[in-house]
């Protein structure tokens, strides 16, 4: 038999049987030529406007269709080096993890995928996998040390009540300053604190040096000293701490109005004008700038409060209550 006769005797038994083998090109076909391309009410060419996702009459302007589905990735691509580049199956990658997040885990539940617990042997056996897994994703010293510190930021992070791009930066900072080996002579946790210290500040959600030397498991002095060479020999670009950023959390945690908050701000922008903030600690600003901002809207707290939330002693924000007023005072006259 020939190959054009099995072909149509193939394609015979098909429609005979009520079934014919269709691919996804003409499936797509056969969905376009179903769909009318003439215009409802002109009778004009129906045209699509894949930049606006609208099927539209290029006659009369009629959108036929609205808010189609584009199927496409959502990147774009000029060159097919930069496809394969951008192309990408599964999770995306992360600084957070020591292999960006690129390897095998073996959950430490013994269960298979329907819930139901392993027997003697396939636990057994999963214990060899996990420990062998785990030797090799932690082939050397350099593997170690990121899984280490990068473990010890995650937990910091969370403790604080840090977003995932401080984590995120914090991770890259870490790493930058292991390829440029700055760790020699330092701890990895004092590095790590440094990081993420340095990180929080750079995506303007900052930390004292009291907050972040609450969670971490090095000394107050070592985390200062650290990360003033971590970011001079990286040269990082750190502004110094706006007091006004302290403010929301401040106010969140003493549950106070958003008239306090702004009340507050304003304080700290009169402060800056007449130059009161120099030299002075950006924590201790914003704590007195919190305090006198809620005395002037009526609204009940105390320093005692003020400073728990701080972390501040009750003669810092007092001296600074009043160099605050001093200076809002001075700008209206």
């Amino acid at each position: 038999m020939s190959e054009r006769t099995f072909a149509r005797s193939t394609e015979q038994r098909g429609r005979a049987g009520g079934a014919t083998v269709e691919t996804d090109d003409e499936r797509t076909d056969e969905r376009t030529r179903g769909e009318s391309l003439e215009c409802p009410e002109c009778g004009g060419n129906v045209v699509t406007d894949e930049g606006r996702g609208e099927t539209v009459c290029a006659d009369c302007g009629l959108v036929v269709t609205a808010d189609s589905v584009d199927r496409g990735p959502e990147w774009r691509a000029f060159d097919a080096a930069e496809k394969d580049q951008k192309s990408r199956v599964g999770a995306p990658t992360t600084n957070t993890m020591h292999d960006k997040g690129l390897s095998t885990n073996i959950d430490w539940r013994d269960r298979d995928a329907y819930g139901n617990s392993l027997g003697a042997r396939q636990r057994r056996k999963m214990q060899r996998l996990r420990k062998w897994n785990e030797r090799f994703r932690t082939r050397d010293s350099r593997e170690r040390n990121l899984k280490q510190a990068l473990g010890e930021i995650d937990r910091m992070a969370s403790a604080l009540g840090l977003p995932d791009n401080v984590r995120e930066t914090a991770s890259v900072i870490y790493r930058r300053a292991l390829e440029a080996d700055l760790l020699p002579g330092r701890s990895i946790e004092g590095v790590s604190t440094a990081s993420l210290y340095a990180a929080a500040r750079m995506a303007g959600v900052p930390r004292s040096l009291d907050e972040i030397h609450e969670v971490s498991r090095v000394g107050k002095d070592e985390v200062a000293r650290t990360y003033r060479y971590v970011a001079r020999e990286l040269k990082l670009e750190v502004k110094p701490a706006d007091p006004e950023q302290y403010v929301p959390r401040f106010a969140s945690s003493l549950e106070l109005s958003e008239e306090t908050e702004r009340r507050a701000c304003g304080l700290l922008q009169s402060a800056k004008e007449q130059g009161v903030h120099s030299g002075k600690s950006p924590v201790g600003l914003a704590a007195a700038a919190v305090y006198a901002a809620a005395l002037l809207c009526n609204e009940k707290t105390t320093q005692a409060a003020v400073g728990e939330v701080a972390d501040i002693s009750e003669v810092t924000i007092r001296n600074r209550y009043h160099e605050l007023l001093e200076a809002e005072e001075g700008l209206v006259a």
